[in-house]
């Protein structure tokens, strides 16, 4: 099934301005119905929840279709949606929790393929725990994770094993449900940042084998909400910091303080837009996404499905262009990626090209984008990482034509 991307790109205010959006990687625009659903909870009236009026008891009803929603894109448990401002501040949060329980000669892996947001978290945790930290190497000319190293890595000692479902600037997609099993065999937990997969690809965590999998909306076409899905019943055994009379049931108790209301009508906005992707231009698209979880779950797999067929037939031509180029590097070889070049223009710094794309009219990212690890590994973090073009489904061929003429114009 393949996307209409007209009618797709049709959905998106934003996009009318004439820029090309190639920035999604670090943040992607919203359409129509999501601005709509933020402004209609705050027009209804909203109070906090738990009340005995009416503005709460809408309060009640978003918080609980946000968890089903994100529980219908990622095939969680709605019950085992926590929800919080973003995927940083959710992982530190958990990774204090965890690190209650961690002892010296504890030990937890980590990957220096990851977004420094799901590597220091745990990280530091482990230090104050005085556990020891291994790490997964990245094969620096393919930009894979081998999978097998992980049978070294994780051993009896190992607490936690924290890997990308993505990388967030070259793409790679390492082989999750292969190091979750191994961790699972030792007895260890998985804490997968699915951040960078999630506008990409269908997503089921218990296929990933993942403990905890945390997604930032804001990342697929949704309001800056962060949440991480998990079992409720994993969640019932950790005991997190919070106020004394704050819930205790779960998920309630690993949120600080009071949720977005209105942004999270945005959330369940995006999921019912993502699951009508495939079906545009039809007009009922999206008519039953609130209604019935299992038919929501099957749209949602079936736009992302299509989705990921549109974004990499548009990855093949971005990447064989750039790849042409004399002047440009590109990084990243890895089997199985998204679609996020990563690449950098001879004699010019990374900054120096994305100005130059700007004065063009497209949007780029520069910079080492947070892979702190990654771009140390490549040898470019201290010389200003490289130029990031990532592509989500509201960009169409003519964007990919823009942007490679544009960089033929740095040749020489």
């Amino acid at each position: 099934m393949k996307l209409n991307v007209a009618a797709v790109r049709a959905c998106y205010p934003a996009l009318a301005d004439g820029y090309a959006y190639l920035d999604g990687a670090a943040g992607t625009q919203v359409p129509a119905t999501v601005i709509d659903a933020i402004s209609d909870a705050q027009s209804a009236g909203l109070g906090n929840t738990g009340g005995a009026f009416p503005a709460s008891h809408r309060a009640d009803a978003i918080t609980a279709g946000c968890r089903a929603a994100v529980a219908a894109l990622t095939g969680g448990n709605p019950q085992g949606v926590v929800l919080g401002p973003n995927m940083t501040t959710l992982t530190y949060r958990f990774a204090m929790t965890l690190a209650k329980d961690w002892r010296p000669g504890d030990e937890i892996v980590v990957s220096r393929l990851d977004h420094d947001a799901n590597v220091r978290p745990f990280v530091q945790a482990a230090e104050r725990a005085g556990a020891t930290v291994r790490w997964a190497d990245v094969d620096r000319a393919t930009g894979e994770l081998p999978a097998g190293q992980y049978r070294d890595l994780i051993t009896e000692r190992t607490r936690l094993v924290a890997v990308t479902a993505a990388s967030n600037i070259i793409g790679t997609r390492p082989d999750v449900p292969a190091i979750t099993a191994l961790a699972k065999a030792a007895g260890a937990l998985s804490y997968v940042d699915g951040v960078h997969a999630t506008p990409h690809v269908p997503v089921d965590v218990r296929a990933l084998g993942a403990d905890f999998y945390a997604t930032s909306a804001y990342k697929w076409s949704g309001p800056h909400i962060g949440a991480v899905v998990a079992d409720p019943d994993l969640l019932a055994s950790l005991r997190p910091d919070k106020l004394k009379p704050s819930p205790d049931e779960v998920p309630d108790r690993f949120e600080l303080g009071t949720l977005p209301f209105a942004s999270l009508a945005g959330v369940s906005a995006a999921v019912a837009h993502l699951a009508s992707l495939a079906e545009l231009p039809d007009a009922d698209a999206g008519a039953d996404a609130g209604t019935d979880p299992a038919r929501l779950r099957e749209r949602v797999l079936a736009s992302m499905a299509a989705v990921h067929q549109h974004e990499q037939e548009l990855f093949e031509v971005l990447l064989a262009g750039l790849d042409s180029m004399a002047h440009v590097r590109t990084y990243g070889r890895a089997a199985s990626r998204t679609a996020t070049a990563y690449f950098n223009v001879d004699g010019r710094a990374p900054l120096q090209v994305a100005e130059h794309l700007a004065s063009r009219k497209i949007n780029v990212w520069n910079g080492d984008n947070y892979a702190w690890e990654l771009t140390g590994v490549l040898g470019i973090r201290e010389s200003g990482g490289a130029v990031r073009a990532g592509l989500v489904h509201y960009n169409d061929a003519a964007e990919v034509d823009r942007l490679l003429t544009a960089v033929a114009e740095l040749a020489g």
